[in-house]
């Protein structure tokens, strides 16, 4: 399986992540909003590279013209609550993209003991198609891999790209471990070396969820 670490390149991503990571910046939800789905601009891009493409004829003003288009057939999914405006960020490039959503939730048994459930799956059919599974932080790896298995439930994709923000090391391997290594690329913003008791990133930035959409209760 191919990482993709943008921390090991110098690109705004950067600025982006350290705006998204700061203590003095991030209490601001616009902008943590919009860094997020800025940072998912950048990776559209760069997967843009890695689909398929096909000939097309269109008529111009002035003649015929041959452009190359996407041949590939893509799905954006996202994994609520944190992962809507990063999906934006995807959807912006990929404009004419199916769309699938995925609810995954932790739940507690004790202070630092909890199960990942999936409670609403909407997808279309994945079956053959390219999917581009995002979540902004990737702490485990535990809720990419249960969404995952609930998408195959509307079919088998013929390729996946699965992105997040950070990631930890654990979680990198994880993935690694999981996901069908001749058919799947992971695109990560910055990998950080380790989770703490609560399963939060280390440094990470904290709640994602919480910090572009509010506390909850």
């Amino acid at each position: 399986m191919e990482v993709i670490d943008f921390a090991k390149q110098d690109s705004l991503v950067s600025q982006y992540m350290m705006e998204l990571r700061n203590v003095d910046i991030q209490h601001d939800m616009l902008r943590f909003r919009r860094n997020l789905e800025r940072i998912g601009e950048i990776m559209a891009y760069e997967i843009s590279k890695h689909l398929d493409y096909k000939t097309e004829t269109i008529q111009t003003p002035l003649a015929p013209c041959q452009c190359q288009v996407i041949g590939s057939d893509v799905v954006l999914a996202t994994i609520f609550r944190a992962g809507l405006p990063f999906h934006q960020g995807f959807l912006n490039f990929f404009d004419h993209a199916e769309n699938a959503f995925v609810s995954a939730y932790r739940k507690y048994k004790e202070k630092e003991n909890f199960d990942v459930f999936i409670e609403y799956i909407a997808s279309p059919d994945l079956t053959g198609k390219t999917l581009i599974l995002v979540d902004p932080m990737l702490a485990t790896g535990a809720s990419m891999e249960l969404s995952y298995r609930a998408l195959l439930t509307k079919g088998t994709p013929a390729r996946i790209h699965v992105a997040s923000v950070i990631a930890s090391q654990a979680a990198v391997d994880y993935v690694k471990s999981t996901f069908p290594e001749d058919k799947t690329t992971l695109w990560i913003g910055a990998v950080d070396p380790e989770i703490n008791s609560h399963s939060y990133i280390v440094p990470g930035l904290g709640d994602a969820g919480d910090l572009a959409f509010g506390s909850k209760l």
